[in-house]
């Protein structure tokens, strides 16, 4: 498969857009980069999702997949080998559980105290922390 027929619009910035870049590495699908500048969306970008108007999107074969969740199930259903999901379907319904609970709730938290300030910055750190508690239990990660 040639980097042709792969393309993948994200940002550097982007936790979404690094767990695509990380799973077409970890499949070992040779893929084209291109950097999006948030502040000055490209024509490409908004004709490829112009629902969401944001990144990632992955464009196959000419065909356009938007949000990552949808397009690692995308490319894990397309690529075979180097398979990222286990192969029983309740292991498999856990780490969508997992993927989902990190976008929804860690990774807002995590930017909020980041980016908030005084109390408010304060009330999302500790929210952060219980995620990340909840999270690492959840996947029975001792570090």
């Amino acid at each position: 498969m040639s980097a042709d027929s792969v393309k993948l619009l994200g940002n550097w910035a982007s936790p979404s857009a690094l767990r695509v870049k990380w799973t077409l590495k970890l499949k070992e699908i040779e893929y084209q980069y291109v950097e999006e500048d948030l502040s000055n969306k490209s024509p490409l970008l908004l004709q490829y999702n112009p629902v969401h108007k944001k990144i990632p999107v992955l464009v196959h074969d000419g065909k356009h997949v938007a949000e990552s969740l949808i397009i690692l199930e995308y490319i894990e259903e397309t690529w075979k080998p180097n398979p990222i999901l286990p192969e029983d379907p309740y292991e498999r319904a856990q780490a969508r559980f997992w993927a989902k609970f990190v976008d929804e709730k860690c990774l807002p938290s995590i930017m909020g105290a980041f980016t908030k300030k005084g109390e408010e910055k304060e009330k999302v750190a500790k929210e952060a922390r219980e995620n990340l508690k909840a999270l690492f239990g959840g996947l029975n990660w001792t570090g």
